[in-house]
């Protein structure tokens, strides 16, 4: 997959996407640099932050889309992104519905 295209959409892509896609390659790296990349988010603009979060959100729709080519992997890529947006933004943009009884 190619992870800074999903990230940046049609849109430049940002500085930030490099370090997301490393953890989204080799999710191992994910703990390593989750201070990194909430650091560098700090110092965005609205705008910025705005993108930023849209592109955490293509990657979740992407797994959606995909989930059921390689289950482990788009699991893998929904994790990273759903931790960003909560740890940066607090909540998530896509809640996944609950089935019944849980």
């Amino acid at each position: 997959m190619d992870f800074e295209k999903i990230l940046a959409g049609k849109e430049e892509p940002l500085p930030i996407y490099r370090n997301i896609s490393i953890c989204l390659e080799n999710i191992e790296t994910f703990p390593y640099l989750l201070e990194t990349i909430y650091r560098e988010v700090q110092g965005f603009d609205e705008d910025t932050m705005d993108r930023f979060r849209f592109a955490l959100l293509r990657l979740q729709v992407y797994t959606d889309l995909h989930q059921y080519e390689d289950m482990e992997s788009t699991q893998k890529v929904r994790y990273v992104a759903q931790v960003l947006e909560k740890v940066i933004f607090g909540d998530l943009l896509l809640e996944r519905e609950r089935p019944p009884g849980d």
